[in-house]
């Protein structure tokens, strides 16, 4: 999906939600990556591939 230079990462690597954004729904809670990955504004992540990553908020930590 990714037509620019350099490409972005794709949604298998580890860094994939530095791709570049291509769509923003702030008052959905939703942005669309170039490389078909859809985050969210609770962290969480849809993959194209329909595989999912849970939301990982910093908050979420057990404190110490």
């Amino acid at each position: 999906m990714c037509q620019h230079q350099p490409h972005c990462p794709p949604h298998e690597a580890a860094d994939h939600d530095a791709a570049r954004t291509v769509a923003c729904h702030p008052e959905q809670g939703w942005s669309l990556l170039c490389n078909g990955v859809v985050v969210f504004e609770d962290t969480g992540e849809l993959l194209p591939d329909g595989g999912i990553v849970v939301p990982h908020r910093p908050t979420d930590l057990p404190v110490r």
